[in-house]
C-alpha cells in the first residue's frame, strides 16, 4: 500500500544554494520539473547561467581559506552532523527522489541510507591523508604532504539523486576543498532540499549547489579558471566532452565515472538458482536498470542456458509495475521521455532483428500508470554479441542473454565491448573464478554475487567507462595535491657529499 503522497511537499526551498543564501537564477529563468510517473509539472528549478555559476565558485573560493584551516577531526563533525540530519529526513527526501526520478520508494530510503554512511566513512578518514618523509641525507629533511585544490566542482546523474549530491561530495569536503556541485535537471529536487539542511550546518560557501542545464551550468563549472578539480558521473559522451571543454581553458584533475555494458558470465558449474537471483538482482530492476552498473549481458555456458533463461524470464514477468510511492511496487517509471524513447527504440531494434523476445518488450499503459514512462523489464535471447542491443548502454530494463561453449569464448564477448565497468560470475571452481577475476577487462568485480557496493572498496572502470575510483581512500587522496618539501638545514657540503 501507499504510505507517501505522490505530491510535493510544500515545505521546501526550490532555489540554488550559493555563498549560504537559497536564490534563483539572475535572470529569473527556470525549468519545468516533471513527475515521469505522472507526466505532471510538480514545480520549477532556477536555470543557472554563468554568471550564477561563478557567483557560486567566488561564494566557494571565499569560504575556502576558513575551512581548509579547520582541524581534520572539525571538518569530520560538520560531516558526521550532516549524516545525522540525512538520517533524521530520510523519509522525505527519498520521497522526493522517488518523486523526481520515477524510481520505487523504498529503493531511495536506501539511497538516503548509503548517503549517510559515505558521509560517515569519510568523516572517519579525514586523518588519513597523510604525506611522508622520504630518506635523504643527515643535513637535509625531505616529506611530503597533502594538500586540498581549493573549489572543486562535481557534475551528477539523474538515477541516484540525493546519494550523488550529498554522499558523493563527502571525500572533497573532508580533504578540505569547497565544492560547487550540480545535479541532473532531471533530478534537482533532493538535493534542493538537502540545502535547506546543508544551509543550518556548514559555514556559507562551503558547498554550493547548482541546478540548471548541462551545456549551461554544467559547461561554465567545467571550464571556470578557478575550478581545477572536476568529477563526473553520468554517460560516456558527456565524460569525452568534459575532458575537452577542460582541457581547453586549463590542465584539470577530471575524474570521471561513466557508463557500461557490463557480463554475467553463468559457468556450467555455478547454482543456478543463485545465478538467476543475481542476474534479476544485478540488473537493478527495481530502479527500472538505470544503472551504469547494471549486468546486462547475460552470458550462459550452452549446457545451463535454456534453463537460466526460462527461470529468469519467468521471475521478470512476475515482477510488479506501478506506482513509484507504492510499497509494493518492484519497477516503476523510466525518469524522462528522453530516456523512454531510447529504451523503446532499443526493445525495436531487438524486436527488428528477430531476437527472441523472452519477457516484457513494451510500455504499461493500464489505469493509473497510463499516463507514465512505464516500460516493462525485457529479456532478448540469443543476441548477437557484437550487435548494438550487446555492444551499446541502453540504461534501461533490457537485458540480453546469449550462449557460450568455453572459458575463452565467454572472455572474449565479455571484453569485448568498449566499456569495462562492473563485471560479474557464477562458479563454484576457485580457480575458474579468480582466472575470471584476473583476465575479465573491468574494475568492479563480483563472484557469485551481483550490485553490491562496499565502502572502502575503490568503484571505477576500465577504458570508456572512466578515469579514478571512488568509495575508498584513493577517492579521498584524489581530493588533494601531493607538494615535496625539501629543508636543509646543516652544512651545505655536508650534504652534497663533499
Amino acid at each position: 500500500m501507499s504510505t507517501t503522497s505522490n505530491a510535493l511537499p510544500t515545505d521546501i526551498s526550490n532555489l540554488a544554494l550559493i555563498g549560504g543564501e537559497r536564490r534563483g537564477a539572475r535572470d529569473g529563468q527556470t525549468i519545468d520539473v516533471l513527475n515521469p510517473s505522472t507526466g505532471q509539472i510538480i514545480t520549477t528549478i532556477p536555470r543557472l547561467t554563468a554568471a550564477d555559476v561563478d557567483d557560486a565558485v567566488q561564494a566557494a573560493k571565499d569560504a575556502f581559506p576558513a575551512w581548509a584551516a579547520l582541524e581534520p577531526l572539525q571538518r569530520a563533525q560538520y560531516l558526521d552532523r550532516l549524516a545525522d540530519a540525512i538520517e533524521e529526513n530520510s523519509e522525505r527526501l527519498a520521497s522526493l527522489d522517488s518523486l523526481d526520478n520515477g524510481s520505487p520508494l523504498h529503493e531511495m530510503r536506501f539511497d538516503s541510507k548509503v548517503t549517510a554512511g559515505q558521509l560517515r566513512y569519510f568523516a572517519g578518514l579525514v586523518l588519513e591523508a597523510q604525506g611522508a618523509t622520504i630518506p635523504s641525507s643527515s643535513e637535509r629533511l625531505m616529506y611530503s604532504m597533502r594538500q586540498p585544490y581549493g573549489v572543486v566542482g562535481r557534475i551528477s546523474a539523474f538515477n541516484h539523486p540525493l546519494l550523488f549530491t550529498v554522499g558523493k561530495m563527502a571525500g572533497a569536503l573532508a580533504a578540505g576543498n569547497t565544492v560547487v556541485t550540480k545535479p541532473s535537471e532531471h533530478t534537482s529536487l533532493s538535493s534542493l532540499a538537502a540545502a535547506d539542511i546543508i544551509s543550518e550546518i556548514f559555514p556559507p560557501g562551503v558547498v554550493n549547489i547548482i541546478t540548471g542545464y548541462g551545456h549551461e551550468a554544467g559547461d561554465a563549472l567545467v571550464v571556470h579558471p578557478d575550478v581545477h578539480r572536476l568529477a563526473f558521473i553520468g554517460a560516456d559522451p558527456t565524460g569525452r566532452m568534459i575532458q575537452r571543454r577542460a582541457a581547453e581553458v586549463g590542465i584539470k584533475h577530471v575524474s570521471l565515472e561513466l557508463g557500461g555494458k557490463n557480463p554475467l558470465v553463468i559457468f556450467p558449474d555455478a547454482d543456478v538458482d543463485k545465478a538467476v537471483a543475481g542476474a534479476l538482482r544485478g540488473m537493478n530492476f527495481t530502479w527500472q536498470g538505470q544503472s551504469c552498473g547494471s549486468t546486462s549481458r547475460l552470458i550462459v555456458h550452452r549446457s545451463i542456458h535454456r534453463q537460466v533463461v526460462d527461470a529468469l524470464g519467468e521471475q521478470m514477468e512476475a515482477m510488479r509495475s506501478g506506482p513509484p510511492h507504492d510499497e509494493s511496487t518492484d519497477t516503476a517509471s523510466i525518469v524522462n521521455k528522453q530516456q523512454f524513447d531510447k529504451v523503446m527504440s532499443y526493445i525495436e531494434l531487438g524486436k527488428s532483428a528477430g531476437y527472441d523476445l523472452v519477457a516484457g518488450g513494451y510500455q504499461v499503459t493500464d489505469g493509473e500508470l497510463a499516463n507514465g514512462l512505464f516500460v516493462r523489464p525485457t529479456l532478448f535471447d540469443n543476441v548477437d554479441p557484437y550487435g548494438r542491443l550487446a555492444q551499446e548502454e541502453i540504461f534501461g530494463p533490457v537485458l540480453v542473454a546469449m550462449p557460450f561453449d568455453d572459458y575463452d569464448e565467454a572472455l572474449t564477448i565479455a571484453n569485448s565491448v568498449h566499456y569495462g565497468l562492473t563485471a560479474s560470475a557464477y562458479t563454484n571452481d576457485l580457480r575458474l573464478a579468480h582466472s575470471f577475476a584476473r583476465d575479465i577487462q573491468a574494475g568492479y568485480v563480483w563472484i557469485n554475487e551481483t550490485s553490491r557496493h562496499f565502502l572502502g572498496t575503490g568503484f571505477g572502470g576500465y577504458k570508456d567507462s572512466g578515469i579514478g575510483r571512488e568509495e575508498n581512500h584513493e577517492e579521498l587522496l584524489s581530493w588533494t595535491q601531493s607538494k615535496n618539501v625539501s629543508v636543509l638545514f646543516g652544512d651545505e657540503s655536508i650534504a652534497a657529499g663533499h
